[in-house]
């Protein structure tokens, strides 16, 4: 029986989510542990260092049937649940994600609510044609919803890469910050 599988958010032991990516992948299971590239200031030197971008967390591209399993491996704590149910990660999320982390560094995440904004869509840079509510505008750091994990991923693009999506589908290329606010 061939089950459909989904993303799923693993809770892991605190600084384990490098280990239990690995541990997955030599089970031969999908999974993806974010890397974030962070530049850090010492007093002689500043260094480039890699790290979970989600402390605690990895996802894993599994069928509901394997979930119990995943439990069982060492490091990991249990599955991010959503109304008692295992919460399922939309792969365009996943996607937005690896798309976020590929072109930026230094990104930092923000514990958030749902907010209701106006839709965009990415219309030149790394995020091309992805599609978002916008949260805020502040200078050049634009601010991209993650929903389902109740996340802001921040990161600093050019204004003019963004075009605001209309409710009926039409766009507006080049529309300023005051306009975004009025509908």
């Amino acid at each position: 029986m061939n089950e459909s599988k989904n993303w799923y958010a693993v809770y892991t032991r605190p600084r384990c989510e490098k280990k239990v990516a690995e541990q997955l992948s030599r089970k031969k299971i999908e999974c993806y542990c974010p890397i974030n590239k962070v530049v850090r200031q010492w007093s002689d030197r500043k260094k480039v260092v890699f790290e979970p971008l989600f402390a605690t967390y990895v996802f894993v591209n599994a069928a509901e049937t394997e979930l119990a399993q995943l439990k069982q491996l060492d490091g990991v704590v249990n599955l991010v649940y959503w109304l008692q149910r295992p919460a399922v990660i939309p792969e365009r999320e996943i996607e937005a994600i690896r798309h976020f982390l590929q072109d930026n560094i230094n990104v930092t995440l923000q514990k958030t609510t749902i907010n209701i904004s106006d839709r965009v869509r990415i219309i030149s840079g790394p995020l091309m044609a992805h599609e978002g509510n916008v949260l805020s505008v502040k200078s050049r750091t634009v601010k991209l919803s993650l929903p389902s994990l109740g996340y802001l991923m921040i990161a600093e693009v050019q204004s003019a890469s963004v075009e605001v999506l209309l409710p009926r589908g039409l766009t507006m290329p080049g529309l300023e910050y005051p306009l975004l606010a009025s509908k």
